[in-house]
């Protein structure tokens, strides 16, 4: 079965709901902040451009998700589901970023619950694949419970090739 990579999710906190290509002002108003990017491999985000093809993949790519502050409204992030592999039963989560103000664990608890409790009802596994350096990811990645492959693999970003960890959590 395909699985639904553009669904509506509710939590307490938070709704995810599919992305368009009118979210761009009001995403790229989080993102322009390069507090959000900076221990992120892809460092350089921030920056119009830089977004804007980040921006345009999300939405081509049909998995992105539009994240919104249950209690003001307001978009705070987006979170995509992508690189479905049916032979390996698996899907990655990820490309996530939501305001610093709502760093800190609730938010992004809520969200990654969100997101795998929706696809684990098409897939086995769900992966993620952060930076070796990205150490906030590494330990939120830890939290929700996932557990690192062996291994390093290499992604492209700011432009040249960076070293990754592939997290997976596996359906209950």
């Amino acid at each position: 079965m395909t699985p639904d990579r553009q669904p509506t999710l509710e939590g307490a906190l938070v709704t995810l709901r599919p992305s368009t290509p009118e979210d761009w002002d009001a995403l790229y108003a989080v993102a322009s902040d390069p507090l959000v990017w900076e221990v992120h491999p892809a460092h350089d985000r921030w920056q119009e451009p830089v977004f804007r093809a980040y921006f345009d993949a999300g939405i081509a790519s049909g998995g992105a998700l539009t994240i919104i502050d249950k209690a003001s409204g307001q978009v705070i992030g987006s979170s995509r589901f992508d690189n479905w592999e049916p032979e390996a039963d698996e899907i990655e989560i990820g490309w996530t970023y939501i305001a610093r103000a709502f760093w800190g664990g609730a938010y992004n608890r809520e969200i990654k619950r969100l997101m795998l409790g929706h696809i684990h009802r098409y897939v086995r596994t769900a992966v993620f694949t952060v930076g070796v350096d990205n150490v906030r990811s590494r330990k939120a990645m830890e939290k929700i419970g996932g557990t690192a492959r062996p291994g390093i693999v290499d992604r492209l970003m700011a432009g040249e090739m960076k070293p990754h960890l592939i997290y997976e959590i596996h359906r209950p």
